[in-house]
């Protein structure tokens, strides 16, 4: 088990640091790099379509957090992306890798906001058809490989880019603690800024980390906020532990 430590007060105006500053399910193995461009910051486009990708978008369409479908009407993202907003302000777009076209757009009725930890469900006015994501039973030790998806900034200042069209990822994995500033060791996970350069940034938060089990991806981590500094990858991230919290997030769906 990874060590706690003293979970931050200020975690959803950190988080915010992540967020936004505009308002088949089959695993390849994600150890492997290929052939990772400059384009989250130094990922690559995504290599495949992943179902239970949710933008989460004002109703004008401008991407502000990602999400993770957990249930046909249900998803998971990070509280700060939601907090303060009425379902009625909230659109997504499910399941493509173009956060302009494609997939299921959808309407939000509710949103349950967990009471500490920077986590949130958020229930769509609809069932889709995309298949959900199934959240890991436990995240993993340290070293554990794990991919990292989103429509966050490419370029590592606030304000430097917009977010991209197209789905970024990124192959990194579980690193100690330690190199996580403020993290609570027992229910966030500290991840890799991959080479020192990569890792998520501004327009990621609430987006998922994913692990590969048995050719299949597993959720087991929601994009909470930088674990050193503003400027994105200079250090790891900090992902909720979603699989920590699953019986929060089932409880709260109608069972998962």
């Amino acid at each position: 088990m990874r060590a706690r430590s003293l979970f931050s007060a200020v975690v959803v105006a950190a988080g915010a640091l992540l967020a936004s500053a505009v308002a088949a399910t089959a695993a390849p193995d994600p150890t492997s790099d290929g052939d990772m461009g400059t384009m989250i910051v130094g990922g690559t486009n995504a290599s495949q379509v992943y179902p239970f990708m949710v933008s989460l978008q004002s109703t004008s369409g401008s991407h502000f957090c990602g999400a993770s479908l957990v249930k046909a009407n249900w998803v998971v993202t990070a509280k700060h992306c939601v907090q303060g907003r009425s379902p009625s302000t909230v659109r997504t777009r499910i399941g493509t890798t173009n956060r302009t076209s494609g997939g299921t757009v959808t309407g939000a009725t509710r949103i349950i906001n967990h009471p500490s930890a920077d986590l949130a469900v958020v229930q769509l006015n609809t069932s889709v058809s995309q298949a959900p994501i199934t959240i890991s039973p436990a995240s993993g030790p340290v070293g554990t490989a794990t991919r990292i998806i989103g429509w966050g900034q490419t370029c590592p200042t606030r304000g430097c880019g917009s977010a991209p069209i197209t789905l970024q990822e990124l192959n990194t994995s579980i690193v100690t603690d330690s190199r996580c500033s403020g993290i609570s060791g027992v229910s966030e996970i500290c991840t890799n800024n991959t080479g020192g350069n990569k890792g998520a940034c501004y327009g990621d938060s609430g987006g998922p980390q994913v692990k590969s089990v048995s050719g299949r991806w597993e959720l087991i981590g929601a994009t909470s906020r930088s674990g050193g500094g503003a400027t994105c990858a200079t250090a790891p991230s900090i992902y909720v532990d979603v699989s920590y919290y699953r019986s929060w997030v089932s409880s709260n769906v109608g069972g998962l």
